[in-house]
Parts: structure tokens; sequence; C-alpha cells
């Protein structure tokens, strides 16, 4: 059974201010493996190692190219656009400051 990946432009955490990391593109394989509980250790796993892979591309191109060569069925998620306003920080003292 082939592994279904997806492709995506994964977004900046909540603990990033800058754009680091969100100009690559995300190659993630996702399994329907099942996640086993060691009973010794209590720890999940499972016996599909492919979906700790996580491979990084500089386009969609490039990562849609790997899929189709290593015949993965794959999704490609197409990232929200994002609009950044430039204000400075002298705005958040402005007389005419609307609040939000």
């Amino acid at each position: 059974m082939p592994h279904l990946a997806r492709i995506s432009k994964p977004a900046k955490t909540a603990m990033q201010s800058g754009q680091a990391k969100t100009k690559l593109w995300l190659l993630d394989i996702e399994s329907d493996d099942p996640v086993e509980v060691d009973s010794l250790m209590g720890w999940s796993g499972s016996q599909d190692t492919d979906k700790q892979l996580r491979l990084w591309f500089a386009t969609k191109e490039a990562a849609i190219a790997f899929a189709q060569a290593k015949n993965l069925a794959f999704t490609v998620v197409e990232p929200h656009q994002r609009t950044v306003r430039p204000k400075s920080y002298a705005d958040n003292f402005a007389f005419n400051r609307t609040r939000a």
C-alpha cells in the first residue's frame, strides 16, 4: 500500500517573530499503521518509521517531483497569504490611534 504524503508550507510558530523556516516546502509522510503502547516503558511507537521522515524542499515543484519519483500519493496544501502592515513603535503612542 503506497503511503500518502502531504506537501505544505508550514506557518511560523507562536514563539517565532520572524519568517525563518516559512519559505521552504515540507513533505510529511502519513501512515495508517496503528500506534502501539510499549508494555514495559509505556512509550508509544509504530512499526512504520516512514512517518518520522520530514523532508524540506526549496520549491513546491521540487517536492512534487520527489513524490512522483518515489511513487507517493500526495496532496498539496497551499499556504494562506499573510498581509503585513508595517508600523513603527511610535505608532503605539499616537493621538489618533484606534483601539483594536
